[in-house]
C-alpha cells in the first residue's frame, strides 16, 4: 500500500461514494485507510445508499456518513463547506458517469457535488461503469475536462464488468486508488493551486508505450512483456500537469487514459510512422515503448502448420529499425528527449553509453529482473542518467510516481532545452 509521505496518520479524507456496483469495493477502501490512521468522513450520494447502507460506513470509520445535503446536525451550518474546508483530499470511488458528467457542468444539487466545488484539496475519482458508458463521447469529454482542471483520474481497469462482457469500466484496484490518492496527497495541489501552478501547460508531449507485435504468419507473432503501464502512466502525469499529450501505444490491455490523444499500432513499423508524423509538433518525447529490436524476414501469408516441420522451423529475423535514435536525428534545439533501457543487468556503463548514442537528455534505466520492477508490476525501481553524466538512483515507488520523478527533470531541462551533446 502506497502511503503519503508521512503516512496516513491525521490525514482528513473525504471519501465520495456514488451509485455505482462497484459501490461495495469502497467498504474495503474506508477500512484500509481507517486502519492507517487517516480520519475518513464518508459521504454518499442517494444512489450509493441503494447499493450499501450507511451504516457499514459508520462502523468502519467511527464517523456517521453524510448523504442529505439539507439535514445537517443540531448547530451546524453549511455542511459542505466545513466539509470541504476540512478535507487534506476528497477522493471519489467509485465515480459514476453521472457524478462525473455533474462534476464536469459546475452542477452542485446534493452533498458531494457541494463539497466538490468547495473544497480546495486535491481530488481524485476513480471511474466505475459500463464499458459503453465509459466509452461514450460525452464521459470522454467530461473526464478530459475534469483533468484540465487538475483532478486526477485512476483507472478504470480492463476486465470483466456486471453486465458478464470485458472492456475498459472497471473500477481500480485498491492498490491503485490508495497509490493515487498518496501522490495526490504529496503533491498537494487542489485545483485552484493546479490551475495557478501547473508546470507543463501548453507543453506538447508525446509518448509511446506498450509492446510491438511482428508477424510470422496470419496467426503468430514476435513480442516481449511490456503492460505499458510505465508509458500509461507518464501520459497520464502529463496530463494532470497541464500538457497536450499524443499516447502512441502497441497492444495493451488499458484503458485511453483521459483527456489524452491515443493511437494505437501493433508493429514497430506502425510505431515508427506515427511517431515520425507527430514527433516534429512536439516539445517533449518520452519513449517508453518496448520495441522489437527484430521482426521475421518474410511473413508467411497463410498460417504455418507444424505438421509441414518435422524438423523444426527456422526463422530469419531482421533488424527494425532504431526509432529513437531516428528521432534525435531530427530534432529541434528546443526539443526535450527521454529514453528508455529496460535491461536484466542494469550496467551503468553501458547505459551511459546507450544514452549517448542514442542521443537523448536524459535516459531511464531499469532492471526488469528486480523484484517489484519488472514490467507487469504496479512499482518501478529505476536510474536516471542525465547527459551530465550523473547517475541518479531513485526508490522503489509507483509507477505514477516514478512518471512524476521524470517529469520534474523534464520541466528542469525545457528551461534550459538546447542540443543534446
Amino acid at each position: 500500500m502506497r502511503r503519503p509521505e508521512g503516512g496516513w496518520q491525521g490525514k482528513r479524507v473525504v471519501l465520495g461514494v456514488t451509485g455505482s456496483i462497484a459501490a461495495y469495493k469502497a467498504v474495503e477502501l474506508a477500512r484500509r485507510l481507517t486502519q492507517e490512521g487517516a480520519q475518513v468522513q464518508v459521504v454518499m450520494t442517494r444512489a450509493a445508499t441503494r447499493f450499501i447502507a450507511p451504516l457499514t460506513f459508520r462502523e468502519l470509520t467511527y464517523r456517521e456518513p453524510l448523504v442529505d445535503l439539507f439535514d445537517p446536525p443540531p448547530g451546524e451550518l453549511m455542511r459542505h463547506v466545513h466539509v470541504a474546508e476540512e478535507a487534506d483530499l476528497l477522493l471519489i470511488a467509485p465515480a459514476t458517469a453521472n457524478i462525473l458528467a455533474k462534476m464536469a457542468a459546475g452542477l452542485a444539487d446534493d452533498l458531494l457535488t457541494c463539497t466538490f466545488l468547495a473544497t480546495q484539496a486535491p481530488v481524485v475519482v476513480a471511474p466505475a461503469m459500463n464499458r459503453i458508458m465509459y466509452l461514450h463521447p460525452a464521459t470522454q469529454e467530461n473526464l478530459a475536462k475534469l483533468a484540465r482542471w487538475g483532478v486526477v483520474a485512476v483507472g478504470p481497469e480492463w476486465g470483466p464488468l456486471a453486465t458478464g462482457i470485458e472492456g475498459p469500466g472497471r473500477l481500480a484496484s485498491i492498490d491503485q486508488i490508495l497509490a493515487a490518492a498518496a501522490e495526490a496527497i504529496d503533491r498537494g495541489q487542489g485545483l485552484v493551486q493546479w490551475a495557478e501552478s501547473a508546470d507543463l501547460k501548453g507543453v506538447r508531449v508525446l509518448v509511446s508505450a506498450g509492446p510491438t507485435r511482428e508477424a510470422i504468419d496470419p496467426v503468430r507473432f514476435l513480442t516481449n512483456r511490456s503492460s505499458g503501464k510505465m508509458g500509461f502512466a507518464v501520459a497520464r502525469a502529463a496530463r494532470a500537469r497541464g500538457a497536450e499529450v499524443t499516447l502512441v501505444t502497441g497492444p495493451v490491455a488499458l484503458a485511453d487514459p483521459p483527456g489524452v490523444r491515443v493511437i494505437r499500432v501493433e508493429s514497430a513499423a506502425q510505431m515508427r510512422a506515427a511517431l515520425l508524423e507527430h514527433f516534429l509538433q512536439c516539445d517533449v518525447l518520452v519513449m517508453a515503448a518496448a520495441v522489437a529490436d527484430f521482426r521475421p524476414r518474410q511473413q508467411a501469408p497463410a498460417k504455418i502448420k507444424k505438421g509441414e516441420h518435422q524438423e523444426g522451423l527456422r526463422l530469419e529475423l531482421e533488424r527494425t529499425e532504431d526509432i529513437l535514435t531516428e528521432l534525435a536525428g531530427q530534432r529541434a534545439p528546443h526539443q526535450v528527449l527521454v529514453g528508455f533501457a529496460a535491461e536484466t543487468n542494469a550496467d551503468l556503463a553501458q547505459a551511459r553509453a546507450k544514452r549517448a548514442a542514442k542521443g537523448v537528455d536524459l535516459l531511464v534505466l531499469n532492471d526488469v529482473l528486480e523484484p517489484g520492477a519488472g514490467f507487469e508490476s504496479e512499482t518501478n525501481r529505476v536510474t536516471l542518467l542525465h547527459r551530465s553524466g550523473q547517475a541518479e538512483p531513485l526508490p522503489l515507488m509507483s509507477k505514477e510516481a516514478v512518471a512524476h520523478q521524470i517529469l520534474d527533470r523534464v520541466v528542469q531541462l525545457l528551461a534550459t532545452s538546447g542540443p543534446t551533446s
